[in-house]
């Protein structure tokens, strides 16, 4: 056997088994009824359509998010809400836009290597009737790993092999600094090295991009940085009213809401995430845009409106 036809065969092999992880994913997600709806909402932007897409959820110890806040005023908020005092469990919802001849994905998913309970993007695509393969463009709002990592495989390979990446030039330079990892708490080395080894497969298809600049045609970046240091979220312009892929500056939709104030632990810059928030909100209102959080409950999407000195999520 020839180098060339070894080669071939190493390729050939790849996709093999990577076809039999996909036809194994759909055949699980089949037979584990009753499952959740995978193309959880639907919202016409202008002449396109904009969907958000499970990738599963988080589990998020309440210590590490809100450690700041008195549990005397934190537990009662949670329980009047309905949500668990110990672990928070978030949805991830990726959002996809379809205008054009644009298959543009908002951040890719966890993959297989964050947490078990989510990583379910690629097969949930497929039932949202996206391939992979027509995905043109992928735009990261930041480079923590349910956003990041399922940009490859299981082997080590592009998930979406035919798109241009799109990212945060703060972000990137923020994450590939040889000095962040020494910078960052031990617990979070891991969200480093995860990025640095995933910049690595798209350094070469990578565009910079910055607050302000139209990322795509409609498509209009936003700095929101606090949660990461090179955190956007974006506005898709071209429908009734625009739209506001936020990512993870909001967070969760009542916390978020109702506390813009406290402080999370989740914030590389606390302080910083706070006032983001704050402004975010009141933009929002006053522009009454609708909103796509990707940690939201459920299909995500909804608008935001003032209740006494804070605000409320009203579901789409």
């Amino acid at each position: 056997m020839t180098h060339h036809q070894a080669h071939a065969k190493i390729a050939l092999d790849r996709i093999s088994r990577r076809n039999v992880l996909l036809g194994g994913l759909g055949l699980l997600a089949s037979a584990a009824l009753p499952r959740r709806a995978v193309a959880l909402g639907r919202i016409a932007a202008g002449d396109g359509e904009i969907m958000t897409i499970s990738d599963g959820n988080l589990s998020l110890p309440m210590a590490f998010l809100y450690p700041e806040v008195p549990k005397a005023e934190l537990e009662p908020f949670l329980t009047a809400n309905g949500l668990p005092t110990d672990t928070l469990m978030p949805d991830c919802n990726v959002t996809a836009l379809k205008r054009g001849d644009r298959v543009v994905l908002f951040d890719v998913g966890s993959g297989s290597n964050f947490m078990k309970s989510a990583g379910r993007l690629l097969e949930n695509l497929g039932e949202a009737g996206i391939d992979p393969a027509s995905v043109t463009d992928v735009v990261f709002t930041h480079a923590h790993p349910d956003h990041l990592w399922g940009v490859t495989d299981d082997f080590d390979e592009l998930v979406f092999a035919n798109a241009a990446y799109h990212i945060s030039q703060t972000e990137w330079d923020f994450w590939s600094s040889p000095d962040t990892l020494a910078s960052v708490p031990v617990e979070r080395q891991s969200f480093v090295v995860g990025a640095q080894s995933r910049f690595k497969f798209i350094e070469d298809k990578v565009n910079f991009i910055k607050p302000g600049q139209e990322v795509l045609p409609g498509v209009e970046a936003v700095d929101t940085n606090g949660h990461t240091p090179g955190h956007l979220s974006f506005i898709v312009h071209g429908g009734s009213e625009p739209t506001l892929i936020v990512g993870d500056a909001l967070s969760n939709t009542a916390i978020s809401f109702a506390h813009p104030e406290w402080r999370t632990g989740s914030d590389h810059d606390q302080e910083q995430g706070v006032k983001t928030r704050q402004a975010l909100l009141d933009r929002l209102v006053a522009d009454k845009a609708t909103i796509i959080g990707y940690h939201f409950d459920h299909a995500g999407i909804g608008h935001a409106e003032r209740k006494g000195s804070a605000y409320a999520f009203i579901p789409a």
